[in-house]
């Protein structure tokens, strides 16, 4: 097992946060925490869980307002009587050590739980933390496992994780039809390097895929938007490219 410090924090630096935001109401939910965290999969239902659960909805306020033993404590209460949205922001309180010190492996029993409890975010931190190692043996067949389980849920970042395990053959056999699949359900979701990898894979065809240079530059177009600087290159060469081939008046 290993346990950079750098690892440690990108997978999960702000994630008690971005749910936290997550279950108020929607315009309180902040914008760059989905991006980051990919929260919105579970917004809908983070809201619910919050309202249908005063503790939750106090330990949200007292985790935002940087009470964080209290929400810590609070968030201990509601995971025990099951609420998933608690288990989850636990289970990362506890990693993080915030509120008080970290306990990684209750973390992970927490964690389990709300993934079990089929909330998509957990399962897909669930998964990472088997596919990078992180405080676990690899095992990018669990990971595998958990990715497929929360992208059937639409989460994007897992659909995107699932895809390059498929592209790769890492955790399950290699098909780049099913990585495709996955590639293009992550770009309908917004996720820029999903865009790319979906636009190429319309350039060149093959695996199933019909080769359409107007798609491929669509797609490249959306992942330009989002700031690829090579995706914007690529749109402008299909263009310049569509142009000379397109027929004379």
């Amino acid at each position: 097992m290993r346990r950079p410090k750098a690892l440690f924090e990108r997978l999960f630096a702000r994630t008690t946060r971005a749910v936290a935001i997550g279950c108020l109401a929607g315009a309180v939910l902040g914008a760059s925490a989905i991006a980051d965290e990919a929260a919105a999969a579970d917004a809908a239902s983070a809201a619910t869980g919050a309202e249908s659960d005063p503790q939750t909805a106090n330990a949200v306020a007292d985790y935002n307002a940087g009470n964080l033993s209290a929400a810590r404590t609070e968030f201990q209460a509601a995971a025990e009587r099951g609420n998933r949205l608690a288990e989850f922001n636990y289970a990362m309180m506890l990693v993080n050590g915030e509120g008080g010190a970290a306990d990684v492996g209750e973390g992970r029993k927490w964690l389990r739980k709300a993934a079990d409890a089929n909330m998509s975010h957990a399962q897909y931190v669930y998964g990472k933390m088997y596919d990078d190692g992180d405080f676990v043996e690899r095992d990018p067949v669990q990971a595998h496992q958990w990715f497929l389980k929360a992208a059937k849920q639409g989460h994007v970042q897992a659909e995107l994780a699932l895809a390059n395990q498929y592209l790769d053959g890492r955790g399950t056999t290699r098909d780049n039809k099913q990585a495709f699949y996955w590639y293009k359900k992550a770009a309908e979701g917004g996720d820029m390097t999903a865009q790319y990898v979906t636009g190429s894979f319309y350039e060149r065809g093959g695996d199933g895929v019909p080769k359409n240079l107007n798609v491929a530059r669509a797609y490249y177009a959306a992942a330009a938007a989002q700031g690829d600087p090579v995706a914007r290159l690529k749109y402008q060469q299909l263009s310049a490219q569509l142009m000379k081939s397109a027929p004379t008046q």
